[in-house]
């Protein structure tokens, strides 16, 4: 391709930190909203703006139903691991090694999304993920005895010293199946690695830039469904095959199932060309990502905010044990445990496709602020009414920062780069979710379930606090279609 420069959509904005001021209307695109004097927006406004476009509709179907998929396995998963060792170690142990792929693979990754063609990307892994997922249905047979040979034993024997020197003096780790689950979940890690920035980067080249900010916000909202019914559908099949030797197996076979629904659905779709980033790995070329969002100071605002945020307040790696010990709700509970942000985010996505915040670093501040209020009500709560509950609160407010960070990462970053750009917020936020498992998981076994999430809520109001006063220009960041 010839080195011409980028067209004016596509090149870095001058001064990335000057994002207060509104932004002057482009004549070719028109403004997606508009305001009377009373506040409410005009018809100019579509809220389904993105949806009435035909391959958008295709690529988010196929992402839909893997999504559904994953969160049913997930689920399985965590259920799984517990029931196996009866360890909170093990529960971050599970998020450890779906993290360290992302940490590890994230810039050449992101290097990848932007010198290959980002729609074969996602089918080769979507293709491994499938396979990865069968293995696991055939691991996690409870008939299907594995030899305990050296290597499985020597690493149950680690693992069960680690857990009881954080004092879990209950835990057990005698199952071959456990080291082999972690491995494939380890595999799984290092493809999605791959996945997430080519999946990410290649949304600006399926629908106008004018539409994009709408498109970000129905793509999060139907993976909130996806989140939604996912766990709920897998905690309900669980139960339903309670005492059977295939039940994990069953949800495992369904994801698998599900990830390659985005092979015919994804296949068709037509994908505009783009500028490609320079083919060189080059350390410079690698680290483009990490100096863009350093430049750039309210992208690195918002996602460092999400990302201490997520790794302080989440809740959702302990489900399991305060499924059993606290709540005393079973897989069942379990599941609408799980289900209960997604629900909460899908609501909150939908009020937002139809009212966009009109100071959106101000929503996203306070949004993060009231995140940790709930975690901590959940984590002192006994009653399965109120977790639940506040568990749908922190899915709908942590939504706001969602919509927003994935709003201004698409529209500032130029296409040559979004892959690599996608693959550092990868690392902030895909690789938070899982450190934060790990965290949660390490500080529940030394201080208990309950005392982990409240600190971590507690420890999330402070980190707004300080992003407030570290980054003044996210206080005052106005509407997301001024970017």
């Amino acid at each position: 391709m010839p080195n011409t420069p980028p067209p004016d959509s596509q090149r870095p904005i001058d001064n990335p930190e000057d994002l207060s001021r509104p932004a002057s209307s482009s004549p070719t695109e028109p403004q997606l909203e508009t305001e009377t004097p009373g506040g409410a927006l005009s018809a100019g406004h579509d809220p389904y703006s993105a949806l009435r476009l035909p391959e958008f509709r295709l690529f988010m179907s196929g992402r839909t139903l893997h999504s559904i998929g994953s969160q049913m396995a997930n689920v399985a998963l965590s259920w799984q691991v517990y029931q196996f060792t009866h360890s909170a170690t093990a529960l971050g142990l599970v998020g450890l090694v779906q993290a360290l792929p992302v940490i590890v693979l994230a810039l050449p990754a992101g290097h990848n999304a932007d010198v290959r063609d980002r729609k074969n990307i996602v089918l080769v892994t979507q293709a491994i993920l499938a396979l990865l997922s069968l293995l696991l249905a055939i691991v996690s047979w409870q008939g299907l005895s594995l030899p305990n040979v050296a290597p499985l034993a020597y690493t149950n024997h680690a693992l069960g010293l680690v857990a009881s020197s954080l004092g879990e003096s209950e835990a057990h780790f005698d199952n071959p199946a456990v080291p082999v689950i972690l491995l494939l979940l380890l595999l799984s890690g290092a493809a999605s690695a791959y996945l997430g920035p080519a999946r990410s980067a290649i949304v600006p080249q399926i629908v106008p830039k004018s539409v994009l900010s709408n498109a970000v916000t129905w793509n999060s909202s139907m993976f909130q469904m996806s989140s939604m019914l996912g766990p709920a559908l897998g905690g309900l099949m669980l139960g339903l095959l309670a005492g059977k030797a295939y039940a994990f197996s069953a949800v495992y076979m369904v994801e698998a199932i599900a990830a390659l629904s985005v092979l015919p659905t994804l296949w068709p779709i037509h994908v505009q060309p783009t500028e490609r980033g320079p083919r060189g790995r080059s350390l410079e070329s690698l680290a483009a990502g990490v100096s863009f969002v350093w430049r750039t100071k309210i992208i690195l605002a918002t996602i460092t905010l999400d990302l201490f945020a997520v790794l302080l307040g989440g809740a959702v790696a302990l489900l399991p044990m305060f499924a059993d010990r606290v709540l005393h709700v079973g897989p069942t509970g379990l599941g609408w445990l799980r289900a209960a942000p997604a629900i909460g985010a899908l609501g909150m996505g939908l009020i937002l496709a139809h009212r966009p915040p009109k100071n959106a670093g101000a929503a996203m501040l306070w949004s993060v602020a009231g995140f940790g209020a709930a975690t901590i009500v959940f984590g002192l709560s006994h009653n399965f009414a109120l977790s639940f509950v506040m568990l749908l609160l922190t899915g709908a407010l942590d939504n706001i920062s969602v919509v927003v960070r994935h709003t201004l990462v698409q529209l500032l970053t130029p296409d040559a780069m979004r892959g690599r750009v996608s693959a550092v917020n990868s690392v902030f936020i895909g690789a938070s979710n899982e450190l934060g498992a790990l965290e949660s998981g390490l500080t529940a076994a030394l201080w208990g379930p309950v005392v982990s999430v409240v600190a971590g809520g507690a420890g999330t109001i402070l980190v707004v606090i300080a992003a407030a006063l570290i980054w003044p220009e996210l206080r005052k960041f106005g509407k997301l279609n001024d970017v």
